[in-house]
């Protein structure tokens, strides 16, 4: 999701009150960053942070973290929503890195509408793909509980198929999301999926 370079990111990204910026410093201590011991939720590759900042301000007891790789991306969802919400920190860093800034302290991992890799070459780098389960498993306090949504039925196939190999257990799947019961907050892609009457696939597993 790559977009033309925002000239004052670099403002935006420095005055963002929310935004930590040497995440590794809090490894294990994340609960005095917001100051609370509710549950922590990740939501890996936040875009422009639509989802997010809505979950945040509906369930104001649990504490969200989320992180995106592109700075450019990141800053758009700083401009988006200045607002600093006491739930809600933000993090510019690459999921790979995730055992170096948490440790056994998230309850929840979204992974909204990432990128499918979808060349066998590439697989690996699908965030669940065993490289990243495994990256997981490091950070996951108790129960494992990943929610996924895309739009990509092959994306969507690995993953199934990855998460039961590695000892997840489905408790919901779902093929047509937004015609379903399910409690649902948009991305902003996801907007643009359902004016197009695409179908939007969901899953939660947990192990």
């Amino acid at each position: 999701m790559r977009l033309r370079n925002l000239k004052d990111k670099d403002v935006w990204l420095d005055n963002c009150s929310y935004l930590i910026k040497k995440p590794e410093e809090y490894k294990g201590n994340w609960h005095k960053v917001f100051g609370n011991d509710g549950p922590i939720y990740l939501e890996i590759g936040m875009g422009k942070g639509d989802f997010i900042y809505e979950m945040a301000q509906i369930y104001p007891y649990i504490n969200f973290v989320g992180i995106e790789k592109y700075s450019n991306v990141l800053a758009r969802a700083v401009k988006k929503y200045p607002l600093e919400l006491p739930n809600l920190k933000i993090i510019n860093m690459d999921a790979l890195k995730l055992q170096e800034v948490f440790d056994q302290e998230i309850a929840t991992i979204y992974l909204n509408f990432s990128d499918p890799w979808p060349k066998e070459r590439t697989k690996e780098r699908r965030l669940t793909s065993e490289r990243f389960l495994r990256i997981y498993d490091a950070i996951f306090l108790g129960e494992k509980r990943i929610v996924m949504k895309t739009d990509n039925l092959k994306l969507f196939a690995s993953s199934l198929i990855s998460l039961s190999n590695y000892g997840y257990v489905f408790k919901n799947v779902n093929l047509d999301l937004n015609n379903s019961d399910i409690f649902n907050v948009l991305t902003e892609y996801e907007r643009k999926f359902v004016a197009k009457k695409i179908k939007i696939n969901y899953l939660e597993a947990i192990k």
